[in-house]
């Protein structure tokens, strides 16, 4: 029986775990998303998010990016980037690394 519960703790530590971040919308709908990795670009650091819901349109899911900021009491928090330099320069960056992640697997 021992032997059953090793086997059962190495399958567990085998699964990998995901950080799930919870976005709460302008409606106050919560939505969750899986971490997918946190970018820096420029000094300011970057969330980027998959979704972790269904698509309800089959579409493939895309991910988002937000802002790591932190509050007067020392949060960390998420924040749309509102100016379009700052956006492109952060897409570039991800478009990057994605196509990098494409070329290794090739």
């Amino acid at each position: 029986m021992n032997d059953d519960r090793d086997l059962l703790r190495d399958k567990e530590d085998e699964e990998e775990e995901i950080d799930v971040v919870t976005v709460v919308d302008d409606e106050g709908r919560e939505h969750e998303f899986e971490l997918f990795t946190v970018l820096e670009v420029g000094g300011k650091e970057y969330a980027v998010l998959y979704p972790l819901e269904e698509e309800e349109d089959d579409e493939e899911a895309e991910a988002i990016i937000l802002r790591i900021e932190t509050d007067e009491d020392g949060e960390e928090t998420l924040v749309d980037i509102e100016d379009e330099d700052e956006w492109n320069t952060v897409v570039a960056a991800w478009e990057e690394i994605i196509s990098e992640d494409e070329e290794e697997e090739s």
